[in-house]
Protein backbone atom coordinates (compact mmCIF):
# COMPACT_ATOMS: atom_id res chain seq x y z
CA UNK A 1 0.00 0.00 0.00
CA UNK A 2 1.32 3.42 -0.95
CA UNK A 3 0.33 6.57 0.95
CA UNK A 4 1.23 10.04 -0.31
CA UNK A 5 1.84 12.65 2.42
CA UNK A 6 1.53 16.21 1.14
CA UNK A 7 3.05 18.99 3.26
CA UNK A 8 2.08 22.52 2.35
CA UNK A 9 3.38 26.01 2.46
CA UNK A 10 5.88 26.96 5.19
CA UNK A 11 6.08 23.42 6.57
CA UNK A 12 9.77 23.32 5.74
CA UNK A 13 10.06 25.78 8.64
CA UNK A 14 8.58 23.46 11.28
CA UNK A 15 10.87 23.50 14.29
CA UNK A 16 11.54 27.20 13.80
CA UNK A 17 8.10 28.64 13.04
CA UNK A 18 5.67 29.55 15.83
CA UNK A 19 6.60 26.87 18.40
CA UNK A 20 3.50 27.75 20.46
CA UNK A 21 1.28 26.41 17.65
CA UNK A 22 3.55 23.80 16.08
CA UNK A 23 6.07 22.78 18.73
CA UNK A 24 9.73 22.27 17.93
CA UNK A 25 9.46 19.12 15.83
CA UNK A 26 10.97 19.41 12.36
CA UNK A 27 9.49 18.22 9.09
CA UNK A 28 12.22 15.57 8.84
CA UNK A 29 11.25 14.26 12.29
CA UNK A 30 7.56 14.16 11.31
CA UNK A 31 8.42 12.25 8.15
CA UNK A 32 10.59 9.79 10.10
CA UNK A 33 7.69 9.06 12.46
CA UNK A 34 5.36 8.56 9.49
CA UNK A 35 7.86 6.19 7.87
CA UNK A 36 8.16 4.14 11.08
CA UNK A 37 4.40 3.89 11.59
CA UNK A 38 3.91 3.15 7.92
CA UNK A 39 6.22 0.14 8.22
CA UNK A 40 4.21 -1.10 11.21
CA UNK A 41 0.99 -0.74 9.22
CA UNK A 42 2.38 -2.30 6.04
CA UNK A 43 2.32 0.94 4.09
CA UNK A 44 4.98 2.86 2.20
CA UNK A 45 4.74 6.58 2.95
CA UNK A 46 6.12 9.05 0.44
CA UNK A 47 6.34 12.64 1.64
CA UNK A 48 6.34 15.76 -0.51
CA UNK A 49 6.65 19.39 0.64
CA UNK A 50 6.43 22.52 -1.45
CA UNK A 51 5.87 26.23 -1.07
CA UNK A 52 4.51 26.39 -4.62
CA UNK A 53 0.78 25.90 -5.16
CA UNK A 54 1.33 24.76 -8.75
CA UNK A 55 3.88 22.15 -7.67
CA UNK A 56 1.39 20.85 -5.10
CA UNK A 57 -1.29 20.45 -7.77
CA UNK A 58 1.18 18.70 -10.09
CA UNK A 59 2.17 16.26 -7.32
CA UNK A 60 -1.49 15.47 -6.66
CA UNK A 61 -1.99 14.82 -10.39
CA UNK A 62 1.06 12.54 -10.41
CA UNK A 63 -0.35 10.67 -7.40
CA UNK A 64 -3.51 10.00 -9.39
CA UNK A 65 -1.50 8.69 -12.36
CA UNK A 66 0.74 6.57 -10.08
CA UNK A 67 -2.30 5.03 -8.41
CA UNK A 68 -1.48 5.84 -4.79
CA UNK A 69 -3.81 4.12 -2.33
CA UNK A 70 -4.52 7.18 -0.13
CA UNK A 71 -3.43 10.76 0.41
CA UNK A 72 -2.72 12.69 3.59
CA UNK A 73 -2.61 16.46 3.26
CA UNK A 74 -1.63 19.26 5.58
CA UNK A 75 -1.82 22.17 3.18
CA UNK A 76 -1.21 24.82 5.82
CA UNK A 77 -2.71 28.20 4.90
CA UNK A 78 -3.76 26.87 1.47
CA UNK A 79 -6.45 24.93 3.34
CA UNK A 80 -8.47 28.10 3.71
CA UNK A 81 -8.40 29.48 0.17
CA UNK A 82 -6.79 27.25 -2.48
CA UNK A 83 -9.52 26.16 -4.83
CA UNK A 84 -6.78 25.03 -7.23
CA UNK A 85 -5.52 22.44 -4.72
CA UNK A 86 -9.12 21.56 -3.85
CA UNK A 87 -9.90 20.86 -7.50
CA UNK A 88 -6.74 18.76 -7.84
CA UNK A 89 -7.72 16.72 -4.77
CA UNK A 90 -11.21 16.24 -6.22
CA UNK A 91 -9.65 14.33 -9.12
CA UNK A 92 -8.51 11.60 -6.73
CA UNK A 93 -10.57 8.44 -6.39
CA UNK A 94 -8.81 7.27 -3.22
CA UNK A 95 -9.28 8.24 0.44
CA UNK A 96 -7.97 11.69 1.35
CA UNK A 97 -7.39 12.72 4.97
CA UNK A 98 -6.87 16.38 5.83
CA UNK A 99 -4.79 17.06 8.90
CA UNK A 100 -3.41 19.94 10.92
CA UNK A 101 -1.08 20.08 13.90
CA UNK A 102 -3.02 22.92 15.49
CA UNK A 103 -6.76 23.06 16.12
CA UNK A 104 -7.76 25.29 13.20
CA UNK A 105 -11.23 25.75 14.74
CA UNK A 106 -9.73 27.36 17.88
CA UNK A 107 -7.53 29.82 16.00
CA UNK A 108 -8.18 32.96 13.97
CA UNK A 109 -11.62 33.01 12.34
CA UNK A 110 -10.24 32.79 8.78
CA UNK A 111 -8.66 29.43 9.71
CA UNK A 112 -11.96 27.86 10.77
CA UNK A 113 -13.02 27.13 7.17
CA UNK A 114 -11.42 24.45 5.01
CA UNK A 115 -12.12 24.55 1.28
CA UNK A 116 -11.18 20.84 1.24
CA UNK A 117 -13.70 19.73 3.89
CA UNK A 118 -16.45 18.79 1.42
CA UNK A 119 -14.24 16.47 -0.63
CA UNK A 120 -12.00 14.74 1.92
CA UNK A 121 -12.91 11.65 3.92
CA UNK A 122 -12.19 13.42 7.18
CA UNK A 123 -10.16 15.96 9.08
CA UNK A 124 -7.87 15.50 12.08
CA UNK A 125 -6.56 18.58 13.87
CA UNK A 126 -5.20 19.82 17.14
CA UNK A 127 -2.98 16.91 18.21
CA UNK A 128 0.43 18.16 17.09
CA UNK A 129 2.53 15.46 15.46
CA UNK A 130 -0.08 12.89 16.54
CA UNK A 131 -2.44 14.44 13.97
CA UNK A 132 -0.11 13.01 11.32
CA UNK A 133 0.03 9.59 12.95
CA UNK A 134 -3.74 9.44 13.49
CA UNK A 135 -4.21 10.58 9.90
CA UNK A 136 -1.96 7.81 8.62
CA UNK A 137 -3.90 5.21 10.58
CA UNK A 138 -7.17 6.57 9.19
CA UNK A 139 -5.84 6.63 5.61
CA UNK A 140 -4.52 3.05 5.78
CA UNK A 141 -7.82 1.85 7.24
CA UNK A 142 -9.89 3.69 4.62
CA UNK A 143 -7.67 2.44 1.78
CA UNK A 144 -7.94 -1.15 3.02
CA UNK A 145 -11.74 -0.86 3.12
CA UNK A 146 -11.80 0.62 -0.40
CA UNK A 147 -9.90 -2.34 -1.90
Amino acid sequence: MKILMLHGINHNMFGKRDPKQYGTITLAEIDAQLQALGKELGAEVESFQTNSEGAMCERIHRGFVEGVDAVLINAGAWTHYSYGIRDALAILTVPVVELHMSNIHAREKFRHHSVFAEIVNGQICGFGVDSYLLGLRAAVSAAAQAQ
